[in-house]
Order: C-alpha cells, then sequence, then structure tokens
C-alpha cells in the first residue's frame, strides 16, 4: 500500500505536454503564439525543461467520404457519411444516423477484404444494421390456417412463452418462441434473439363450457360456475319429458325359490 501511495504521489500532471525535440521527450511547454491555419493552428511554444523554442502544428484530420448501406428488416439504403480520415471503425460498433440507431455489421477495405476493424481512410463500404428496433418474425396459427407476419418492437422488449399478447388487436398466446439455438415453450427471450415466434389463438371461452353432468359437476367443485353454483344442468339444457335427475334407486332381483 505505501508504495502505491509513493507512486501517486509522484504522478505528474505537465501542462501543453508535447514532445520536445531537444530534451527528445514529453514535457510541459508555455504557449508563446497561436497562429490559425486552415482548419488547425500552429503553436510557437517554449520548454519548460530546456526552454528551447519551437513551433508545433496541429491539423485537422481530411474529411474522408465512406458508403454507409443502413438495413432496417427487408429494406436498405444507401448514404455516404463524411468522417474524419483516421476514425476507427469496428465490427459491433453504434453509431446515430438520422435519429436511429445502427450497428455495423460488416466493413469492407478498399482492398476488397472484410474486416472487423479499420481506419477510415482505407475503408470502401460499410453495412450496418438499424438496432434500436427489432422485428420480430411470428407464424399465427387460427385452428388449422398459419399465417406469417412481422412485429416490430424496440430492442429492450421481452416476450414470454404461454403469455398472452395483443397483435393488430387480437389477442394470441405465445406457443414457442425460436431462438436458432433451440425452442422455448415458457422461458423469456430478448426480441433481439428470437428467430421467429408462434402465436396461437387463444381457445374461445365457450370451449370451456362444461358439456356433459359429470364436466359439470367438476366445474362446480372447481368454483367455475358463477351464475349457477351448482352442478344441476340449466333447464334451458334439458329436454322436456326428461328426468334430469332420475332415481338411483336399483329394483331389486326376486329372489329364486
Amino acid at each position: 500500500m505505501d508504495e502505491e501511495d509513493d507512486w501517486d504521489e509522484e504522478e505528474e500532471v505537465l501542462d501543453n505536454a508535447t514532445h520536445c525535440p531537444s530534451c527528445d521527450e514529453m514535457t510541459a511547454h508555455d504557449i508563446l503564439r497561436e497562429k490559425k491555419v486552415g482548419n488547425g493552428a500552429d503553436f510557437k511554444v517554449r520548454c519548460l525543461t530546456c526552454h528551447h523554442v519551437h513551433t508545433v502544428e496541429f491539423r485537422p484530420p481530411p474529411p474522408t467520404n465512406i458508403p454507409f448501406i443502413l438495413t432496417d428488416g427487408p429494406d436498405s439504403q444507401r448514404v455516404v457519411l463524411v468522417v474524419d480520415a483516421d476514425e476507427e471503425f469496428v465490427v459491433g460498433d453504434v453509431f446515430e444516423e438520422a435519429e436511429m440507431l445502427w450497428r455495423i455489421h460488416q466493413i469492407e477495405t478498399k482492398s476488397g477484404l472484410m474486416t472487423k476493424g479499420e481506419s477510415a481512410k482505407n475503408i470502401a463500404r460499410v453495412t450496418a444494421l438499424r438496432t434500436d428496433m427489432v422485428r420480430v418474425k411470428l407464424t399465427l396459427t387460427r385452428g388449422e390456417d398459419s399465417t406469417a407476419d412481422v412485429l416490430v418492437v424496440p430492442q429492450e422488449t421481452k416476450f414470454t412463452g404461454s403469455h398472452l399478447m395483443e397483435h393488430k388487436g387480437e389477442t394470441w398466446r405465445i406457443r414457442a418462441i425460436h431462438t436458432g439455438t433451440g425452442r422455448t415453450m415458457r422461458g423469456t427471450v430478448d426480441a433481439p434473439d428470437i428467430k421467429r415466434m408462434y402465436l396461437h389463438e387463444p381457445p374461445n371461452p365457450e370451449h370451456f363450457t362444461p358439456r356433459t353432468p359429470r364436466e359439470r359437476r367438476q366445474a362446480w367443485k372447481e368454483g367455475r360456475l358463477g351464475h349457477n353454483p351448482n352442478p344441476e344442468r340449466p333447464k334451458e339444457h334439458i329436454k322436456k319429458g326428461v328426468n334430469p335427475n332420475p332415481p338411483r334407486n336399483r329394483s331389486r332381483k326376486k329372489k329364486r325359490d
């Protein structure tokens, strides 16, 4: 701990640090004069160590044009962005353009090679995918019919298997979520990780209506007969002339002599 404290105490901050040709190292300098040259400037400085006076030129890197292919789902557009020639681009970096976020997907150099990172002056083309909104492919099944659709949601959206969701004014149940590496029927998955989501139309409430005395008794036990809380069948379901609750006493057979 003492050595670290000594190191912190010895750390020195240099004002206007730049390379001194006389000392041949980075030293602090006084700025004697500044002269603007184009978009840059020339500084006449004096080394505080050896008092050598020299000129330091600061020039911004020249701008360069890079074609970007911006892909948003099935739609792609080509735009040309002006950047500094020494700016570095790396696959996976996120940048903003047209009030949207894009993630660099591919970088092609002027020699025709694909690379994971390169400076702007050597880049021929950059491909980027929109990242602030995610397109989730859907398969919607209604009975025997299935249709395909796409849902566009914010990147941070999550979906959980077996849950209900609204889509175009209708309620659907998430039957399964396919991630490319597997499928889950009850797990929660981030929207960017979803390859396809399978939705089924929820059963009609009439599907759960008990139809037989046995089903009604079970529904009564489970408390699902709120408007008619008993196992008896409603009168409108009983045919005329039929006793809904026939006696259960069986006639006994006569013994043989």
